[in-house]
């Protein structure tokens, strides 16, 4: 949602809305060969109460690349398992909420590898060992990446051990024990997922980079109008792989050195967020926007001379609206006719500011600035 406010949805890798497999062979005659199941299905698994009957992502965990199921939906289509329930969900409250389910379009639900390895080649069709079948076709639907460029607008990616995985695209280093570690995140990098960004050697090295870029660029005063930057798994506060303060040490650095840069930090905004929470101690106001969320809450922290600071904002936000930020601050158009990024900003009355009387919508962040004319 952060890079394309929208669901991306199987295709044939050319732009054409495809069916995954469903109950089928894939990659007979090699290692990754098996019987897989891409379709979600919420039904409860037999002698379960807490498991779907098909659901998760493949990442070639438990030792095998072809290991898990789910997670695609047709959910424009009502005979969908568990479709039925979420429309009909949606369409009962006060104001009926559009589920926005083109046609034909499987979307995917969970995480999957993108479809390019680091070094621009289709990882989909890729039929190595090392690799998952649990991998998405190369992407067309538009991204806040394309929408920079298309208004010359200068924009980076940077993603920790991004130089140790564009050679080692299986991350075979991390896998053995006492060699150097990658652990570069194929699947938080919104662009890797591209066509329009991966497939070009020039644009794709122009725009995605190693956080080891990011700290010559700060240090060199020369970041680009728009950083992304995305710690490796050891680092980024993740339960079970990372620690929090490991994260807040990653931060630290990035803040610091910013801060150090003078002409930086006069207009520079730094958005600290996470991809997930687990919200069991939340009790904060979800707003069903359409069919695929939102979630729980997440932080969001903004730091800049010019954060109102100490304020806590009560307006819903959620990742869209860091795009919004973008496109309000540079004049930029929503990426597309239907992408998220086209819901208003929210209205609230005085006795409830968490929840928006013109639902769908999301807030664009320059509640948490104090901007005068002249800057």
């Amino acid at each position: 949602m952060f890079g394309h406010a929208d669901m991306i949805w199987f295709s044939d890798g050319n732009g054409n809305p495809a069916v995954p497999p469903h109950n089928v062979t894939v990659d007979p005659g090699t290692a990754n060969a098996g019987v897989v199941d891409e379709v979600e299905n919420p039904n409860p698994a037999t002698g379960t109460n807490n498991w779907y009957s098909e659901d998760g992502y493949g990442g070639g965990s438990y030792g095998a690349a072809s290991y898990g199921g789910g997670s695609y939906t047709n959910c424009s289509d009502t005979t969908q398992p568990g479709v039925a329930e979420i429309r009909n969900y949606l369409k009962s409250l006060p104001t009926p909420i559009n589920p926005r389910c083109e046609k034909d379009r499987y979307y995917l639900l969970n995480n999957y590898n993108p479809g390019y390895f680091g070094n621009g080649n289709n990882a989909y069709t890729d039929t190595n060992a090392n690799n998952t079948v649990f991998t998405i076709p190369p992407s067309s639907v538009k991204s806040i990446g394309d929408s920079l460029i298309a208004a010359n607008v200068s924009w980076k990616y940077y993603g920790d051990q991004w130089n140790n995985y564009v050679p080692d695209p299986y991350q075979l280093n991390f896998a053995a024990i006492g060699k150097n570690t990658d652990e570069y995140c194929n699947i938080c990098n919104p662009f890797q997922y591209d066509t329009s960004i991966m497939k070009d050697a020039t644009v794709r090295t122009a725009h995605i980079q190693d956080t080891a870029n990011l700290y010559a660029d700060i240090k060199d005063g020369n970041l680009p109008a728009v950083s992304i930057v995305k710690p490796s798994g050891l680092v980024d506060g993740h339960p079970s792989s990372s620690k929090i303060d490991l994260f807040e040490g990653f931060v630290k650095k990035i803040v610091d050195a910013v801060k150090a840069n003078k002409a930086l930090w006069a207009d520079t905004a730094i958005f600290i967020t996470f991809d997930e929470g687990g919200g069991y101690y939340d009790s904060g106001f979800v707003q069903p926007v359409d069919y695929f969320g939102d979630g729980t809450r997440i932080p969001l922290i903004v730091v800049s001379k010019y954060s109102t600071g100490g304020h806590i904002s009560h307006e819903y936000s959620d990742h869209v609206s860091i795009v919004k930020f973008i496109e309000r601050n540079w004049g930029l158009k929503t990426i597309t006719k239907r992408s998220r990024d086209n819901f208003p900003n929210p209205i609230t009355t005085a006795d409830n500011p968490y929840v928006p009387v013109n639902s769908p919508s999301l807030g664009d962040l320059f509640s948490l600035f104090s901007f005068t004319d002249s800057e």
